[in-house]
């Protein structure tokens, strides 16, 4: 396993080409056999199939490999095999026997001239470059980055600072330039927030940013906050290197957006790619191409196994051969849809069929796209990131609430359930908190809508900034969010809602003309205290019921 993390994408291939000459001998051993038992018995229907299976499979293997002769005997064989196929129970044409007795013979020569020059070690194959491929990584945990705040003022670094650290942010103040100078130096933030203007000087602030990205080996992400909205100001923030800019009194949800975009990298997580492919060597190739952008791939060499592989392996995309044993790769992707939770998942064909005619009827059943042998990294890798992404959208527009990015309603319910499952197995603990905003149809009434648009982010960004990435977060509805903890005591769960609590009533929000906090008010219930998914529900909903009772603004456990 080790020595395969060390070995370089083209060192991969090479070993996969290696072990493809290796298995030519028994290859065309098994043409000839084959082909022996077609001209001794015309209508040996398995002996045709698999030879022009067999031979299809030299074609697409052998360009993908970069024999290029292979391919284009196996192709001028395998063209003949197709027209036998198409009409089987005529009598073996003495002119198409003379022909496949020459596309065979020229055949094993290629394979005879592949082994003899690699027998001398002159084989090279040409390096694949994967330098232009964007790999895709997994999603970074936002929580604990480190902020730089910089500004004359005390009072509006302090209130900033503490508004951040709501979000899970760890904040360092600073008021004068020469200490912050040094600090960055010393110890790298993952972001730096400050004004343009100091006592040294109007632009005293970028001329800093400025210095700061001259001595520095990698660019730190900055934002200006300023009382200057001039195009002065903008416009040395931006010579400066400025990533964003905001006047005062700063917006806090617009402020948060853009550091969890510039400290977050918020990528997607690697694509999964299920590659089915009865050549073992061809799908471990097209793996290593898909594995260099960034992507996780799983080979399905048995077309019997895949729909255990779909269950366990939930891939965005199936990349598909055409011509395997036991079925083609057409009536495989019919079985697929006809299992409806696969019913939308994106196919590829990727096979060395040339027939135009073939490939629609091939795609009739919904796939998304055919690719030739042998197929180009590049093109690969950009037919299965554009299809997978889509994929991921769909799935995303069907489980996350529009506007929060949360669970929606039907899929926390669905992980509730899951989660029970799971903790009643393992004997652990779980807690369900129901939260609901308090008054919150005032903030509507008064600021109107978008405004109360923001306090829903609001509390979702501090939700999923201070929980953890275990924990489920739903929005129930409106002002209404869940949270699933699992392996979490009620006493723990009390603690952790109530921090959340007192760190949401910090947070400012921007009104018509004014300024204003919202809190919210939560119930908290217990598995296996409550032993069903409705008891469960029921009990945390009377406790949150229970907590707008008593005044609001506080966590009530059932």
């Amino acid at each position: 396993m080790t020595a395969e993390i060390r070995l370089s994408a083209s060192q991969k291939i090479a070993r996969l080409r290696g072990i493809f000459i290796d298995q030519l001998p028994k290859r065309i051993e098994l043409v000839l056999e084959l082909w022996a038992r077609l001209k001794a018995d015309a209508c040996d229907m398995d002996a045709l199939t698999e030879l022009h299976r067999t031979v299809h499979s030299l074609k697409g293997t052998g360009r993908s490999f970069g024999f290029d002769q292979l391919g284009e005997a196996a192709d001028n064989a395998e063209e003949l095999l197709s027209r036998r196929l198409a009409d089987a129970t005529a009598e073996l044409a003495s002119n198409w026997v003379q022909q496949m007795d020459c596309f065979l013979s020229e055949l094993e020569q290629d394979v005879l001239t592949i082994l003899s020059v690699d027998a001398a070690g002159e084989h090279s194959h040409e390096a694949l470059d994967f330098s232009s491929y964007r790999p895709f990584w997994p999603t970074q945990d936002c929580r604990g980055k480190l902020l730089y705040l910089c500004d004359d003022d005390p009072l509006v670094v302090e209130q900033l600072s503490t508004q951040l650290s709501c979000f899970g942010y760890q904040t360092v103040v600073f008021t004068e330039l020469d200490k912050l100078n040094r600090s960055v130096l010393e110890n790298r933030p993952d972001a730096l927030i400050m004004d343009i203007n100091f006592p040294e000087g109007r632009y005293a602030g970028t001329d800093l940013v400025g210095s700061l990205r001259k001595e520095l080996d990698y660019q730190l992400p900055v934002l200006f906050l300023s009382s200057r909205d001039d195009f002065d100001a903008r416009l040395s923030a931006v010579l400066a290197g400025g990533t964003d800019y905001f006047t005062k009194p700063a917006n806090i949800q617009e402020l948060v957006a853009s550091l969890d975009i510039l400290t977050c990298q918020d990528k997607p997580e690697p694509y999964r790619v299920l590659v089915v492919d009865d050549e073992p060597t061809v799908a471990d190739y097209h793996s290593v191409i898909l594995q260099e952008a960034g992507m996780i791939t799983r080979c399905a060499i048995e077309p019997s196994s895949i729909l255990g592989i779909l269950q366990e392996f939930r891939p965005d995309l199936v990349l598909m051969d055409m011509y395997m044993p036991i079925c083609t790769g057409y009536d495989l992707a019919r079985m697929i849809r006809q299992v409806h939770e696969y019913a939308a998942i994106p196919i590829i064909y990727l096979s060395s069929e040339t027939d135009k005619q073939k490939q629609f009827s091939a795609m009739r059943i919904g796939a998304e796209g055919f690719m030739t042998k042998p197929v180009v990294p590049g093109e690969l890798v950009a037919a299965v990131e554009i299809r997978a992404e889509r994929m991921r959208s769909l799935r995303s527009m069907m489980v996350r609430d529009s506007l929060t990015g949360l669970f929606n309603h039907t899929t926390t319910t669905q992980l509730l359930e899951a989660s029970m499952a799971s903790t009643r197995r393992n004997g652990s603990s779980l807690c369900f908190v129901m939260i609901d905003i308090d008054n919150f149809k005032k903030v509507n009434d008064s600021h109107g809508h978008p405004t109360g648009d923001q306090v829903i982010l609001s509390l979702a960004r501090v939700l999923k900034q201070r929980l953890r990435l275990s924990d489920i977060i739903g929005r129930y509805g409106g002002e209404e969010f869940a949270l699933v903890l699992q392996d979490v005591g009620l006493e723990k769960a009390t603690e952790l809602v109530n921090g959340l609590r007192i760190d949401f009533e910090k947070l400012c929000f921007n009104g018509h003309d004014t300024t204003f906090s919202c809190t919210f008010s939560a119930g908290i219930a217990a598995f296996p205290h409550y032993t069903t998914l409705e008891k469960l529900r029921e009990a945390s909903d009377q406790a949150l019921y229970r907590a707008k009772n008593e005044g609001r603004n506080r966590v009530v456990v059932a």
